[in-house]
């Protein structure tokens, strides 16, 4: 297998803002070793390190991506939601972007459930059907709709447990680590300085709360995902 390209440049990290980390009274003191120094009460991250992670989540990604297994993408927060739509369906990936369901993963047959009823208001939503029910019913059906579509489209086509997940603030995002945890998959997370790096497997030191900062590194590693793909000759994440 080819090596993963370069990841992206210290100078394009810092143009992102992807150095600034919380307020140095808000940090976690294991994240020390990721910490560059401090301005204004702002911890600022070391961007060699988060370079160094970028680079180990990249090799690691496309060698999952390349074997044919599936990489969840999740980050619900306002500013990481758009980027994880984005580039979770570019690399052809599934993806939880507005709410994690608890049992998501742990209770994974209730999860399918609730997809086949979303593709049954579908449907109903699509055809002839509709006109049978009441004004008040359909209004009932096409408010069930928008909020099932909100939170499962991600992963309506997601029929199997995913290898990894890459994850945006994992304190953030506690009850999806937790059922990685739970279930032996590995976590590939951006994390900021006011968070514990045990709890993820991979870490990406970096701001988790600026949209410019998501975008560029959730790019660089969605891109690490399309390499091992087309290395591996697979198209999309319903044909693996």
């Amino acid at each position: 297998m080819s090596e993963v390209s370069a990841p992206i440049s210290v100078q394009e990290l810092i143009d992102a803002g992807a150095h600034f980390g919380h307020r140095a009274s808000m940090w976690n003191p294991k994240m020390r070793p990721y910490v560059y120094g401090r301005r204004k009460l702002i911890h600022i991250i070391d961007v060699r390190e988060t370079v160094r992670g970028l680079l180990r989540a990249k090799k690691y990604l496309k060698q999952v991506a390349a074997q044919g297994s599936l990489i969840l993408f999740v980050g619900t927060k306002r500013q990481a939601s758009e980027s994880i739509k984005t580039e979770a369906a570019r690399c052809g990936m599934p993806y939880v972007a507005d709410r994690w369901l608890g049992g998501t993963l742990t209770n994974f047959p209730t999860i399918r459930s609730r997809l086949n009823r979303l593709k049954e208001l579908e449907e109903i939503l699509g055809g002839d059907q509709l006109h049978t029910y009441s004004k008040k019913m359909q209004s009932s059906l096409q408010r069930e709709y928008r909020k099932m579509f909100r939170n499962l489209n991600g992963i309506r086509d997601m029929a199997r447990f995913p290898e990894a997940m890459v994850i945006v603030d994992p304190k953030k995002e506690k009850n999806a680590v937790k059922e990685a945890q739970k279930l032996g998959i590995v976590t590939v997370a951006l994390i900021d300085t006011d968070s514990d790096p045990d709890e993820v497997d991979l870490i990406i030191p970096g701001n988790d709360d600026s949209i410019r900062s998501i975008e560029v590194i959730m790019r660089c590693l969605a891109d690490a995902v399309e390499e091992g793909r087309k290395e591996a000759g697979i198209e999309t994440f319903k044909e693996i």
